[in-house]
């Protein structure tokens, strides 16, 4: 009855989101922070569910970035756009992560390299929060939001997973590096041509969760090996949605057709399934807060310089590089899913004593909101289309 009622919740939650513009992830987290303040007032011990978050926010990264990539088209009109995404996400990733470990590093008194390993989680747009968010944004916008926050989500964890490697300036840790990104493109290429070989040859009905398995299980051997697994899981969907760039002649008269029919059926079981994850993932988040981490004045003060730094690397590249509107691009950064996985992947050794995670709840709460306030500026006019 419980998770049932909870499934029903978060359904209305988005259907007031809609409605309001509240990003449904705040309902979702005050949920599960209410739910563990009821429990501790009346008296019940609470548990520790972060083992369970971690795998709820792994598997939910993967059917969210699936969903995203399966909405986009790549043609030679397209480059474009690609290109800009691209270079947005990678300009505000780093000027954001460099200057968050700055401020750490002064304000903590904690080396630079320790600082930018905490930065870089909150450097990074959450592709959980804002691709629910632009269903009514123009498309042009809406895919340039999908493609920023994937390419983000992408980088954020390449460069996470480089930071933590010893003497990340010398030689070797560079060369070990690019092969994890050379490698994770060729596994890509491969597990893409492998999942579409099931799709198209496996005739029982029961072949889409077989698929999601082994491409759970490709991007956990990934995480393992410490390669970009997420590129793997975006490349599939880019192949399963632009099948034509890569299957010419026969192959393509034969396997198009089939994939053209179960295409429709994939995006609704992936967005069904991203929805559930999305909501037990953030209920389950929110139950795990300490609110006494939160209220206090130094989270406050360094949680808004935080969100301040990131505001201005936003507005320096829209304003002044890519030359686009503002509205409501500056806006649309949450921080969620994968930022939260990344601070709990933090290895004990590189952990910061001194740090306050609710500077990490602060964050992602007012992000959140600037994106909330951003959708409700924006009003679509002809103007407005990129």
């Amino acid at each position: 009855m419980l998770l049932s009622a909870t499934v029903i919740l978060s359904y209305l939650f988005n259907m007031l989101s809609r409605r309001t513009q509240i990003p449904s992830v705040l309902l979702l987290i005050s949920t599960g922070l209410g739910v563990k303040l009821v429990l501790e007032y009346y008296g019940y011990a609470t548990v520790n569910v972060q083992q369970l978050v971690k795998i709820l926010g792994a598997v939910g990264i993967i059917m969210i970035v699936l969903e995203a990539a399966m909405d986009l088209t790549v043609n030679r009109q397209k480059l474009p756009l690609i290109r800009n995404s691209f270079l947005s996400a990678i300009f505000i990733f780093l000027f954001s992560a460099f200057g968050i470990a700055m401020l750490m590093s002064w304000t903590l008194e904690q080396s630079f390299h320790l600082s930018l390993i905490y930065a870089i989680p909150m450097s990074i747009i959450s592709s959980a929060i804002v691709i629910p968010s632009t269903g009514h944004l123009p498309e042009a916008k809406k895919e340039f939001i999908i493609y920023e926050s994937s390419f983000s989500d992408i980088l954020g964890i390449l460069v996470f997973n480089y930071v933590l490697m010893d003497n990340v300036l010398s030689w070797r840790s560079f060369g070990i590096f690019t092969g994890n990104v050379l490698l994770a493109i060729l596994i890509s290429m491969l597990a893409s041509l492998l999942l579409l070989y099931i799709l198209t040859k496996i005739t029982v009905t029961l072949r889409f969760f077989l698929m999601f398995s082994i491409l759970a299980l490709v991007y956990s051997a990934g995480e393992l090996i410490h390669i970009p697994a997420l590129l793997i899981v975006l490349v599939f969907g880019l192949v399963l949605n632009n099948t034509q760039l890569i299957l010419r002649g026969k192959m393509a008269r034969f396997v198009r057709p089939k994939i053209t029919e179960i295409l429709h059926l994939m995006r609704s079981i992936t967005a069904e399934t991203s929805f559930l994850l999305r909501t037990f993932f953030f209920i389950l988040f929110g139950y795990s807060i300490d609110i006494a981490t939160v209220a206090t004045l130094d989270v406050a003060i360094t949680g808004s310089l935080i969100v301040g730094i990131l505001l201005v690397s936003r507005y320096l590249y829209l304003r002044f590089i890519l030359k686009a509107n503002l509205f409501p691009e500056l806006f649309l950064m949450p921080r969620g899913l994968v930022t939260i996985l990344l601070f709990y992947s933090i290895p004990q050794s590189r952990t910061m004593v001194n740090f306050n995670p609710g500077i990490l709840l602060f964050v992602v709460i007012v992000t959140s909101l600037l994106m909330m306030l951003g959708l409700m500026m924006f009003h679509q006019r002809e103007d407005d289309i990129m």
